[in-house]
């Protein structure tokens, strides 16, 4: 017979000490609770847990080690208008578990809490007494111990030195056939030298993993031949997916997920981890039972205040997390804790934050959950970034997130597609160009908080963008109706690919145009992966459901592929030589008693921008000057920090136009360093002096600085 002890009631989840393991559950409400160990043939051994401390049931099982399988079965009433769901016919997985093997089989049992009934909106009101063990993934034990060698000392780039690279650990990997075949679409593929000699050499300083935490894919993608690819539907918060191990999922995953960590650090990059806590898997009250539903559903989740059987959603998905609840606040700092201490990640980009901010019901910047962030002496020193928005009322909060956070600038996005597009104005262009001072200035934050991006995961690639006027969504089984409509005309002349070169090389300056004037402009500029090489999705912008070659990066590269490569790689390298490019202040624009202003912008003719400029929706060329001389920076030693000046000149009109340099107050010479009319062009190779003429291409970009030779 099995000894069981006590054991203790923390920590959470099950910890192996080299004799035994510890296992502990919070489950408040729970009248019982079942611990259930699997062998490797899945036979199950329930070992009842008496022992309950501070709502946590917990016990130690001598001799039980790293590699042993196990869930819970939890027993309580079932009364969904109650707003409880338990069901000791379910096996959960534990919230706290470090490793997770597996998925969930749909096939094998109903998972679902009660008998499926399409026939009976009220079919969950009565619990199913099926076993859904069959179906269900199973928890790991695992072992913490991991050499990181002398990896305390981590990159730790300062938000100005930052380039951020979205990507996709197995689509980013997948096709890339320099990796070695069995580590391709892994953790160990993304660790290996191709893959990480490519983010140095492109100047990368940060990957943003697409979800990693453990995630379940939906019944109904299964249904269509698909698969939840991005993985925005979590449900293990300690446990690395799975599904991205080369090397196994009875916990190698863990050692896997670290060894890559260790591998980035190694090359100077960080890593920056995509977190889903604002809902569940679990979907609404007809989704299935995967662990929270059945552990704790009312300490978990948002009820409806009137109606406990339903939840609130601010996220679309069916269900919102609840972090007004002591229970989930301390399972989401503890996960970031974890992923900080033990995984040696560097900082977070929170999906739908806004939902965590969420007290009663609307978004409060003096939440608990933003306090409590803030005041933690670990998490308020890694990179935090919020999605400052959600689907709910009064979910549009950029600018609304106290410091240190930063945030994704949407708002960024908008103007900068729209200027390039013909379709708005210079004022909001500039807003944004020079850091959003509207969003973030008042509260004390710097240009850096500004997350700027062009596209991202959600959305058309670069290529798309400027290709398709409308998506094409149909591989996703929903009749195109999936994924945003706003895309807008980019006047090229014809929707979709082209055989036509003039339009194939204004789609392709237009591309130049757009990373040029993201990896310039003030903030945080996140790059999505393949951009740089023109990768597309052949018009799908919603291919979340894609687990295939749409959604891989391709790596068969044409020239055009590895010419825009290039342009993207010496634009890195020019925004990192130059902190006039990435500055920490935002600029004052008056000038003073020593010479011209820390920025100037001026007219086609050399002029000062006047308010009716600004003011008119026809102002679409349009030039600035940068003084790298008037950074209002010191350095580390204290001592002002100084750069070469630069003038950029904007054309996003239809026709050639030709634009006057200010006077010599600004600079005496200039030499041409960028065009994306000519990008191969060499640099230097043309110079001009104050107030010459220079002729820009429709709806190009150049860039000039001041010539010292």
């Amino acid at each position: 017979m099995r000894r069981v002890w006590r054991g203790q009631p923390f920590p959470l989840g099950a910890t192996w000490d080299g004799d035994g393991t510890n296992f502990s559950l919070y489950a408040a409400e729970a009248e019982a609770v079942e611990l259930c160990l699997f062998d490797e043939t899945g036979a199950e051994e329930r070992i009842r847990v008496s022992e309950c401390s501070l709502h946590n049931w917990h016990c130690y099982l001598p001799g039980v080690g790293p590699g042993q399988l196990y869930g819970y079965r939890v027993f309580g009433r079932y009364s969904p208008q109650d707003g409880q769901r338990f069901n000791g016919a379910k096996l959960l997985i534990d919230p706290y578990a470090k490793a997770i093997d597996g998925g969930v089989d749909w096939s094998a049992a109903n998972v679902l809490p009660y008998v499926p009934d399409a026939e009976n909106p009220d079919a969950d009101l009565e619990a199913d007494d099926e076993d859904s063990a069959p179906a269900m993934p199973r928890c790991v034990v695992i072992d913490e111990q991991f050499d990181w060698g002398d990896d305390d000392r981590r990159p730790q780039h300062d938000w100005s030195r930052t380039v951020i690279y979205e990507l996709h650990v197995k689509g980013f990997t997948k096709l890339n056939e320099r990796i070695r075949e069995d580590l391709r679409g892994t953790y160990a593929g993304l660790a290996s030298d191709a893959a990480i000699e490519y983010l140095r050499e492109l100047g990368i300083t940060a990957v943003e993993l697409l979800p990693v935490h453990h995630f379940i894919g939906e019944s109904f993608l299964v249904d269509r031949g698909l698969t939840n690819y991005w993985g925005y539907s979590s449900i293990g918060y300690f446990a690395p997916h799975s599904a991205y191990a080369a090397t196994g999922e009875r916990g190698q995953q863990l050692d896997e997920f670290k060894g890559m960590v260790k591998a980035l650090h190694a090359a100077g990059i960080e890593v920056i981890l995509d977190v889903v806590y604002n809902h569940t898997a679990e979907g609404n009250h007809l989704g299935p039972m995967l662990g929270f539903k059945g552990i704790g559903n009312r300490a978990y989740y948002r009820l409806m205040p009137d109606d406990a059987r339903h939840y609130l959603d601010f996220t679309g998905t069916g269900n919102s997390l609840d972090p007004t609840s002591p229970a989930v606040l301390r399972l989401i700092m503890d996960s970031l804790r974890y992923w900080v201490t033990h995984c040696h990640v560097d900082g977070f980009r929170f999906d739908l934050a806004t939902v965590l901010a969420r007290e009663n019901y609307d978004f409060d910047r003096r939440s608990g959950f933003l306090d409590v962030i803030g005041q933690d002496p670990v998490l308020s020193q890694v990179k935090l970034i919020a999605e400052p928005w959600d689907v709910a009322p009064g979910g549009y909060q950029i600018g609304g997130f106290p410091s240190p956070w930063a945030e994704w600038n949407g708002r960024y996005r908008d103007a900068t597609r729209d200027f390039w597009r013909g379709q708005s104005g210079a004022g909001e262009f500039a807003s944004r160009f020079t850091g959003s001072s509207d969003l973030y200035e008042d509260d004390g934050r710097s240009p850096l908080a500004s997350v700027n991006f062009i596209c991202a995961h959600d959305g058309f690639t670069l290529r798309d963008l400027v290709t398709y006027d409308v998506k094409h969504n149909a591989a996703n089984g929903e009749d195109n109706s999936d994924g945003s409509d706003d895309n807008r005309s980019w006047n090229c002349g014809v929707e979709g690919p082209t055989d036509d070169p003039a339009i194939a090389e204004l789609r392709s300056r237009q591309r130049r145009n757009l990373i040029a004037t993201l990896l310039l402009s003030q903030g945080v500029p996140m790059i999505l992966a393949g951009d740089e090489i023109g990768r597309t999705q052949l018009g799908n912008n919603n291919a979340w459901c894609q687990d295939n070659e749409l959604s891989w990066v391709d790596w068969q590269l044409d020239g055009d592929s590895q010419a825009l490569r290039r342009f993207v790689g010496q634009l890195i390298g020019l925004r990192l030589s130059h902190p006039v490019f990435r500055r920490t202040r935002f600029f004052a624009g008056s000038a003073s008693g020593d010479g011209a202003p820390d920025i100037w912008w001026f007219r086609p003719d050399g002029r000062r921008m006047t308010q009716r400029d600004w003011h008119s929706e026809d102002t679409r060329a349009l030039g600035v000057f940068l003084n790298g001389a008037k950074l209002g920076e010191s350095d580390d030693r204290g001592e002002p920090l100084k750069d070469t000046s630069f003038a950029m000149l904007f054309n996003a009109l239809h026709e050639d136009i030709e634009f006057r340099l200010p006077n010599a107050s600004f600079g005496k010479a200039w030499k041409l360093i960028l065009s994306t009319e000519r990008p191969d062009l060499e640099v230097g190779a043309l110079r001009y002096a104050a107030r010459d003429a220079v002729s820009v291409c429709a709806r190009s970009l150049l860039v000039l600085d001041l010539a010292t030779a």
